[in-house]
Protein backbone atom coordinates (compact mmCIF):
# COMPACT_ATOMS: atom_id res chain seq x y z
CA UNK A 1 0.00 0.00 0.00
CA UNK A 2 1.10 3.56 -0.83
CA UNK A 3 2.41 5.74 2.27
CA UNK A 4 -0.99 7.46 2.74
CA UNK A 5 -2.08 10.68 4.72
CA UNK A 6 -5.57 10.97 6.18
CA UNK A 7 -7.23 14.70 6.61
CA UNK A 8 -9.55 14.28 9.01
CA UNK A 9 -11.89 17.48 9.17
CA UNK A 10 -13.41 18.76 12.32
CA UNK A 11 -14.48 22.13 11.76
CA UNK A 12 -18.25 22.08 12.16
CA UNK A 13 -20.88 23.67 14.54
CA UNK A 14 -22.88 21.47 14.91
CA UNK A 15 -25.65 23.73 14.63
CA UNK A 16 -28.94 21.44 13.06
CA UNK A 17 -28.02 18.96 16.29
CA UNK A 18 -28.76 21.87 19.19
CA UNK A 19 -27.06 22.24 22.03
CA UNK A 20 -23.68 23.86 22.65
CA UNK A 21 -21.11 20.58 22.11
CA UNK A 22 -19.88 20.49 18.37
CA UNK A 23 -21.51 17.27 17.16
CA UNK A 24 -17.89 15.73 16.29
CA UNK A 25 -17.04 16.17 20.23
CA UNK A 26 -20.33 14.41 21.36
CA UNK A 27 -20.28 10.58 23.01
CA UNK A 28 -21.08 8.13 20.77
CA UNK A 29 -20.90 4.73 22.67
CA UNK A 30 -17.78 5.36 24.92
CA UNK A 31 -16.04 7.92 23.13
CA UNK A 32 -16.25 11.43 21.27
CA UNK A 33 -17.32 10.89 17.67
CA UNK A 34 -14.05 12.20 16.24
CA UNK A 35 -12.06 9.18 18.72
CA UNK A 36 -14.06 7.12 17.15
CA UNK A 37 -13.22 8.31 13.50
CA UNK A 38 -9.57 8.57 14.14
CA UNK A 39 -9.48 5.10 15.52
CA UNK A 40 -11.31 3.39 12.86
CA UNK A 41 -7.96 4.84 10.11
CA UNK A 42 -5.64 3.96 12.59
CA UNK A 43 -7.24 0.23 12.66
CA UNK A 44 -7.44 0.52 8.69
CA UNK A 45 -4.18 2.18 7.72
CA UNK A 46 -1.68 1.43 10.82
CA UNK A 47 0.84 3.05 8.87
CA UNK A 48 -1.44 6.28 8.03
CA UNK A 49 -0.50 9.57 8.54
CA UNK A 50 -3.55 10.81 10.55
CA UNK A 51 -3.90 14.88 10.34
CA UNK A 52 -6.83 16.40 12.37
CA UNK A 53 -8.46 19.67 11.36
CA UNK A 54 -10.42 21.75 14.13
CA UNK A 55 -11.32 25.92 14.25
CA UNK A 56 -8.60 27.36 16.30
CA UNK A 57 -11.32 27.89 19.10
CA UNK A 58 -11.92 24.26 19.25
CA UNK A 59 -8.04 23.26 19.44
CA UNK A 60 -7.42 23.35 23.23
CA UNK A 61 -10.89 21.51 23.91
CA UNK A 62 -10.11 18.93 21.77
CA UNK A 63 -6.50 18.43 23.76
CA UNK A 64 -8.00 18.40 26.81
CA UNK A 65 -11.06 16.14 25.78
CA UNK A 66 -8.69 13.23 23.99
CA UNK A 67 -6.28 13.12 27.11
CA UNK A 68 -9.26 10.76 28.38
CA UNK A 69 -9.81 8.32 26.00
CA UNK A 70 -7.53 6.18 24.06
CA UNK A 71 -6.79 7.88 20.70
CA UNK A 72 -4.76 7.12 18.11
CA UNK A 73 -1.77 9.44 17.51
CA UNK A 74 -3.07 12.46 15.39
CA UNK A 75 -1.37 15.71 14.28
CA UNK A 76 -3.84 18.78 14.92
CA UNK A 77 -4.07 21.75 12.49
CA UNK A 78 -5.90 24.68 12.65
CA UNK A 79 -8.71 25.54 9.98
CA UNK A 80 -9.92 27.83 7.46
CA UNK A 81 -13.01 29.67 6.85
CA UNK A 82 -14.82 27.27 4.74
CA UNK A 83 -14.41 23.33 4.26
CA UNK A 84 -11.69 24.19 1.20
CA UNK A 85 -9.53 26.52 3.10
CA UNK A 86 -9.45 23.63 5.98
CA UNK A 87 -8.46 20.80 4.00
CA UNK A 88 -5.89 23.13 2.18
CA UNK A 89 -4.29 23.48 5.46
CA UNK A 90 -4.35 20.13 6.29
CA UNK A 91 -2.42 19.13 2.70
CA UNK A 92 0.64 22.04 4.21
CA UNK A 93 0.88 18.97 7.06
CA UNK A 94 0.63 15.89 5.03
CA UNK A 95 4.45 14.53 5.15
CA UNK A 96 6.56 15.20 2.22
CA UNK A 97 6.51 10.45 1.28
CA UNK A 98 2.67 10.37 1.07
CA UNK A 99 1.48 9.12 -2.08
CA UNK A 100 -2.25 8.62 -1.50
CA UNK A 101 -3.84 11.50 0.36
CA UNK A 102 -7.65 10.67 1.45
CA UNK A 103 -10.24 12.85 3.25
CA UNK A 104 -12.76 12.61 5.37
CA UNK A 105 -15.57 14.31 7.18
CA UNK A 106 -15.04 13.88 11.31
CA UNK A 107 -18.68 13.04 12.07
CA UNK A 108 -18.40 9.81 9.72
CA UNK A 109 -16.92 7.35 12.43
CA UNK A 110 -18.45 4.29 11.10
CA UNK A 111 -16.96 4.13 7.83
CA UNK A 112 -15.85 -0.21 7.85
CA UNK A 113 -12.49 -0.90 8.00
CA UNK A 114 -12.51 -3.36 5.08
CA UNK A 115 -14.09 0.07 2.86
CA UNK A 116 -11.65 1.95 4.35
CA UNK A 117 -8.98 -0.34 2.87
CA UNK A 118 -11.14 -0.46 -0.54
CA UNK A 119 -10.79 2.93 -1.40
CA UNK A 120 -6.91 3.47 -0.66
CA UNK A 121 -6.47 0.04 -3.10
CA UNK A 122 -8.62 1.45 -5.96
CA UNK A 123 -7.52 5.28 -5.43
CA UNK A 124 -3.59 3.87 -5.77
CA UNK A 125 -4.82 2.28 -8.99
CA UNK A 126 -7.16 4.98 -10.76
CA UNK A 127 -5.74 8.21 -9.14
CA UNK A 128 -8.56 8.71 -6.85
CA UNK A 129 -11.63 6.66 -5.18
CA UNK A 130 -14.56 8.66 -4.00
CA UNK A 131 -17.36 6.34 -2.07
CA UNK A 132 -21.35 6.50 -3.42
CA UNK A 133 -23.92 4.61 -2.67
CA UNK A 134 -27.57 4.34 -4.97
CA UNK A 135 -30.30 6.23 -4.00
CA UNK A 136 -33.87 4.64 -2.85
CA UNK A 137 -35.76 7.75 -2.14
CA UNK A 138 -37.60 10.22 -5.14
CA UNK A 139 -35.99 13.18 -5.61
CA UNK A 140 -37.55 16.40 -7.08
CA UNK A 141 -35.96 19.91 -8.44
CA UNK A 142 -37.28 22.83 -7.98
CA UNK A 143 -38.03 25.28 -10.62
CA UNK A 144 -39.92 28.36 -9.77
CA UNK A 145 -43.27 27.26 -8.43
CA UNK A 146 -43.11 24.27 -10.24
CA UNK A 147 -41.48 21.04 -9.67
CA UNK A 148 -39.30 18.19 -11.56
CA UNK A 149 -39.16 14.60 -10.67
CA UNK A 150 -35.65 13.29 -11.14
CA UNK A 151 -34.05 9.64 -12.38
CA UNK A 152 -32.95 8.29 -8.86
CA UNK A 153 -30.98 5.67 -11.02
CA UNK A 154 -28.79 8.03 -12.66
CA UNK A 155 -28.24 9.55 -8.81
CA UNK A 156 -25.62 8.85 -6.16
CA UNK A 157 -24.99 9.71 -3.14
CA UNK A 158 -21.80 10.71 -1.96
CA UNK A 159 -19.71 10.02 1.02
CA UNK A 160 -16.21 10.46 2.52
CA UNK A 161 -13.32 9.19 3.16
CA UNK A 162 -11.82 10.89 -0.70
CA UNK A 163 -8.80 9.69 -1.53
CA UNK A 164 -6.71 10.92 -4.34
CA UNK A 165 -3.09 10.43 -5.48
CA UNK A 166 -1.21 13.12 -3.75
CA UNK A 167 0.23 14.92 -6.82
CA UNK A 168 -3.80 15.57 -8.02
CA UNK A 169 -5.09 16.74 -4.78
CA UNK A 170 -2.49 19.35 -4.28
CA UNK A 171 -2.58 20.80 -7.90
CA UNK A 172 -6.54 20.82 -7.13
CA UNK A 173 -6.66 22.71 -3.96
CA UNK A 174 -4.24 25.76 -5.91
CA UNK A 175 -7.48 26.85 -7.08
CA UNK A 176 -9.34 29.93 -5.80
CA UNK A 177 -12.24 28.90 -3.53
CA UNK A 178 -15.77 28.77 -5.25
CA UNK A 179 -18.84 27.62 -3.81
CA UNK A 180 -19.01 24.55 -6.17
CA UNK A 181 -16.53 23.29 -4.17
CA UNK A 182 -18.94 20.93 -2.04
CA UNK A 183 -16.01 18.30 -1.67
CA UNK A 184 -12.92 17.22 -2.77
CA UNK A 185 -14.01 15.37 -6.18
CA UNK A 186 -15.69 19.01 -7.44
CA UNK A 187 -12.14 20.57 -6.78
CA UNK A 188 -10.41 17.57 -8.52
CA UNK A 189 -12.89 17.77 -11.48
CA UNK A 190 -12.60 21.52 -11.78
CA UNK A 191 -9.06 20.83 -13.03
CA UNK A 192 -11.12 18.30 -15.83
CA UNK A 193 -9.94 15.28 -14.51
CA UNK A 194 -11.83 12.57 -13.81
CA UNK A 195 -13.17 10.65 -10.62
CA UNK A 196 -13.30 6.89 -9.84
CA UNK A 197 -16.49 5.72 -7.99
CA UNK A 198 -16.30 3.51 -5.53
CA UNK A 199 -18.48 1.50 -3.12
CA UNK A 200 -19.73 3.26 -0.31
CA UNK A 201 -21.67 1.67 2.63
CA UNK A 202 -25.51 2.77 4.37
CA UNK A 203 -23.76 2.54 7.26
CA UNK A 204 -21.74 5.09 6.33
CA UNK A 205 -23.62 7.84 8.18
CA UNK A 206 -22.33 11.76 8.09
CA UNK A 207 -24.16 12.67 11.88
CA UNK A 208 -25.77 15.95 11.54
CA UNK A 209 -28.86 15.50 13.38
CA UNK A 210 -30.11 14.02 16.69
CA UNK A 211 -31.65 11.00 14.59
CA UNK A 212 -28.41 10.11 12.92
CA UNK A 213 -27.36 9.83 16.80
CA UNK A 214 -29.83 7.16 17.33
CA UNK A 215 -29.30 5.34 14.10
CA UNK A 216 -25.51 5.49 14.96
CA UNK A 217 -26.02 4.00 18.71
CA UNK A 218 -27.82 1.12 17.28
CA UNK A 219 -25.34 0.85 14.82
CA UNK A 220 -22.27 1.02 17.21
CA UNK A 221 -24.09 -1.75 19.63
CA UNK A 222 -25.10 -3.74 16.63
CA UNK A 223 -21.50 -4.33 15.72
CA UNK A 224 -19.59 -4.49 18.80
CA UNK A 225 -22.56 -7.58 19.50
Amino acid sequence: MPRTAIIIVAGGGGTRMGGTIPKQFRMLGAQPVLAHTINRFHEALPEAQLIVVLPEAHMRFWENLKARFEVARHTIVKGGAERFHSVKQGLAAVAFDAELVGVQDAVRPLGSVEMIRQLAAEAAEWGSAIPVIEAVDSYRTIEGDASHILDRHALRIVQTPQLFRRALIDRAYEAAYTPSFTDDASVVEALGEPVHLAAGERSNLKLTTPEDFVIAEALLAATDA
